[in-house]
């Protein structure tokens, strides 16, 4: 599975890690595992219902959430990242 970045979620990334180099790490570890297997257990992934329907949410720690949607290009699934943000930011 291959990672597809938006600019959105590239914005959001930016912003939301400014000054926390350690959100930024967890962020980027719950990236990889999502590659490797976007429905792990510590990941909480889970379908998003409402005006994000068809999107799915991920947890990045206790306060971030990881937007995304799963596209298929060539008969090869990938995860195209959507935004980033506090969970009243996101939904």
């Amino acid at each position: 599975m291959k990672l597809i970045i938006s600019s959105s979620f590239k914005k959001a990334f930016k912003k939301f890690t400014k000054s926390n180099i350690l959100l930024k790490k967890k962020i980027e570890e719950s990236l990889n595992l999502l590659v490797e297997n976007p429905y792990q257990n510590g990941l909480q992934t889970h379908k998003l219902s409402g005006k994000l329907y068809g999107l799915y949410a991920c947890s990045c720690g206790y306060d971030c959430r990881i937007i995304f949607e799963f596209i298929e290009i060539e008969n090869e699934v990938h995860i195209v990242l959507v935004d980033l943000g506090s969970h009243d930011e996101v939904y």
